[in-house]
């Protein structure tokens, strides 16, 4: 029995010495292989800087390909998180430039205004009669029935019946009053009729609304000649309005005499009611 055990220990002394010689063998062959390697890397041999130059050109190569994942990665997520900047500025660009154009409309409507009523002012000035300047509100329009709703109103001596201007030419006349408001009733109502003259004959005749942007001359004479130079203008034979306001220009048109008014009654915002005539030096 101690035989057996005595002959496994120097089996196993023996194999402990072999495997020794041979890591002191392959210790050797590295350190040998080292130097080898070290002595032809200085060498300025031709083949070994061409074998140097491909060994490199392999481990770049392997390097770029192995590190390429973390590269596009990178990319990708660079690309992400520009392309959502991008976005929220353009974005907030657009909103911004809405705003400013928003704000540049306004100031051209707030100049067109201003402009609008610097004309009512200077006209008024200029005017031959005394006049009151008014803003229409509302837009009482139908297919026959054209009114519009103004904010003067007898507070401001408003009366019924008197004369209303726009640009110094007549469109309406007052139909309704309120305390703050006043309803005029446009020439083109189906229920205006206005007596006008017609120059340069001075002939009269009755400026009818017919729903329509050209009212109707009627009770016209009956050797009436139409020209170029007729022009109509209110007679003031009804005793409500004065003579003498432009009215428009006679035009022969769909078999009919008819009215091409100074001013479009459907186009006005601004507008003059007529509270008396001025006296002569006044409208001087």
């Amino acid at each position: 029995m101690s035989t057996s055990r005595d002959d496994f220990g120097i089996a196993i002394r023996s194999a402990l010495l072999q495997r020794g010689a041979k890591q002191k063998f392959s210790l050797f062959v590295l350190i040998l292989l080292s130097l080898s390697i070290f002595a032809l890397d200085i060498s300025e041999l031709k083949p070994i800087k061409i074998l140097r130059s491909l060994l490199n050109d392999g481990v770049y190569r392997i390097s770029a390909i192995s590190s390429s994942p973390i590269k596009f990665s990178g990319t990708v997520k660079d690309f992400f998180i520009t392309h959502i900047f991008v976005y929220k500025e353009n974005r907030k660009l657009k909103t911004e430039l809405e705003e400013l154009k928003n704000k540049d409309f306004q100031t051209l409507y707030l100049q067109t205004a201003n402009k609008r009523l610097q004309d009512i002012i200077q006209l008024e000035k200029k005017s031959a009669f005394t006049t009151i300047a008014a803003k229409v509100i509302l837009d009482k329009n139908s297919p026959y029935l054209n009114s519009v709703i103004i904010n003067r109103g007898s507070s401001s001596r408003i009366k019924l019946g008197m004369p209303v201007l726009s640009e110094g030419n007549l469109v309406g006349r007052v139909v309704e009053v309120n305390f703050l408001s006043a309803r005029i009733l446009l020439l083109n109502d189906l229920n205006s009729k206005i007596p006008v003259m017609i120059s340069p004959k001075g002939s009269q005749a009755i400026l009818s609304g017919r729903g329509e942007d050209k009212p109707k001359l009627e009770y016209l004479p009956e050797k009436f000649e139409l020209s170029d130079k007729n022009l109509v203008f209110t007679s003031g034979k009804d005793g409500i309005f004065f003579e003498g306001i432009p009215v428009g220009n006679v035009i022969f048109e769909d078999n009919k005499i008819k009215v091409k008014l100074f001013s479009d009654p459907n186009q006005v915002s601004f507008v003059n009611v007529v509270l008396d005539k001025s006296s002569d030096l006044e409208a001087m």
